[in-house]
């Protein structure tokens, strides 16, 4: 039987898409990659998946996991061979179990973050990841990406995030390693593999997550600076003032910030211009007049020192969702003004100021008016640094330099101990760079792990390695 015909076999017709049917699931979010495929399957259960993939290996056939299409790197996106099967994981949506007792929730890997988040809610409980994405994304691909998202500072990554994974392997087999346990000491840590793998080593059918108590309150507010070394001041002392309360601290240029409300007029900026901004949130467990007296405290000492120019505290629901706004409309501003050259750089924190500094100095010399759009979650040293063209050239015509403003920035970043992916992952943008900064006991031991999990090199080929 041809693999076709096995496939719709199995899944029947409606979920096994060819053609015109299965074209938007074969181009990346961006529209920067364009596979094609034999076909986009739709399994509605993890058994189900298995099966596919056992089909898959018995035609040598490449898999390709997908989860809300909502990657940066192409990492879903398959090769123009047209061998490759699309998994489609969009039907497995169910919430398993959610144990309040023991604050963890079972998902499958196709539900939407957000929906995870309300049901989180609905039992008086915080599922902590959150991006601006998560309205689509979903929790396979917050997995294979390992995504961190605002509140890393707080919670940590998906990784940290994570308790027990069930994964289909290359051969077909189903890990059922979905435990709800803080401690195992068992043995080789198989989850920490396959989070942040990118599908290249088995396909996440499910997961046993952490969930938190709800803050009884949470304040907001928005900061006005000079510099990024002030920045990073403000970051140190709103630790000493709040230590782990402090869930969320943003960084954004006022350029960037000065695009959203441009393209989006009806956002404002409650603030007068500024070379530089902070987004801070506070999640405090005693109510929100206590959360303000800690806010007014910390902040008002670094108005008092200069630290901080100006300063606004949100005083409702409403006025926070508005500020998280325009923290969260920068990429969707790019988005709209035209393509740019997007960089997901994670740096030691003590280092960001003097990286961007070289940086924006080295990009300007080389690349006469081209522009930074810089934003990102600087507690925990991970910059969304973004280069837009100069005003007036064509988009198109500057991606022509995207390679060499790829190695200036990836080589400055390299220079001051960081990594060119810090939560997007590699997929296929940056897979080849990466034998540039890591080093050749690095590769092999990864390329060891690949070869032992996936010996044939059917998951997700071309990807990371």
């Amino acid at each position: 039987m041809a693999l076709l015909d096995e496939l719709i076999h199995l899944l029947g017709p409606e979920h096994v898409l060819t053609g015109a049917d299965a074209a938007p699931w074969l181009t990346d979010w961006r529209g920067r990659y364009v596979g094609s495929a034999t076909a986009v399957v739709r399994p509605a259960n993890t058994e189900a998946v298995a099966e596919v993939v056992k089909a898959c290996a018995r035609h040598g056939a490449p898999v390709v996991p997908l989860g809300g299409n909502t990657g940066l790197v192409g990492g879903g996106t398959p090769d123009n061979t047209g061998t490759a099967v699309v998994v489609s994981l969009q039907r497995m949506t169910q919430i398993r179990s959610l144990d309040t007792d023991n604050d963890t929730v079972t998902v499958e890997a196709g539900c939407i973050l957000q929906t995870l988040q309300q049901a989180a809610r609905d039992a008086k409980r915080l599922f902590p990841l959150s991006l601006a994405a998560e309205g689509s994304c979903t929790i396979g691909g917050n997995l294979a990406s390992n995504a961190g998202g605002t509140q890393v500072l707080r919670y940590g990554n998906m990784r940290e995030l994570t308790l027990g994974l069930e994964v289909v392997t290359p051969e077909g087999e189903i890990w059922h390693g979905l435990r709800g346990l803080r401690k195992d000491n068992t043995g080789y840590d198989l989850r920490d593999l396959y989070i942040g793998s990118e599908g290249t080593l088995g396909i996440i059918t499910a997961a046993t997550l952490r969930l938190y108590p709800q803050p009884a309150a949470s304040c907001t507010a928005l900061v006005a600076l000079d510099s990024v070394s002030e920045g990073v001041t403000l970051l140190s002392q709103a630790r000493l003032g709040f230590g782990p309360a402090l869930t969320g601290f943003e960084l954004m240029s006022g350029e960037s910030l000065a695009l959203v409300t441009r393209i989006y007029p009806q956002q404002t900026l409650p603030l007068p211009a500024s070379p530089w901004f902070a987004l801070l949130e506070l999640s405090d467990s005693e109510g929100q007049e206590h959360a303000r007296e800690r806010f007014e405290t910390v902040l008002g000492a670094a108005l008092e020192s200069g630290l901080a120019k100006d300063a606004v505290i949100a005083e409702s629901i409403a006025q926070s969702k508005a500020l998280w706004h325009l923290r969260e409309s920068i990429p969707l501003a790019q988005a709209e003004e035209g393509k740019n050259i997007k960089h997901d750089v994670s740096i030691p924190i003590s280092r960001i100021p003097e990286f961007v500094e070289t940086t924006d100095a080295l990009l300007a010399a080389r690349f006469p008016g081209i522009r930074q759009v810089i934003f990102g979650h600087l507690g925990d040293g991970n910059l969304h640094y973004n280069v837009a063209p100069p005003l007036g050239v064509d988009p198109e015509v500057f991606l022509q330099e995207q390679d060499d403003v790829y190695q200036l920035v990836h080589d400055s970043v390299h220079a001051h101990s960081g990594s060119i992916s810090a939560e997007h992952g590699v997929g296929q943008l940056k897979r080849d760079e990466l034998p540039r900064y890591k080093s050749q006991v690095e590769l092999n031991l990864m390329r060891k792990i690949k070869d032992a999990l996936d010996p044939s090199g059917m998951m997700n080929p071309g990807k990371v390695l």
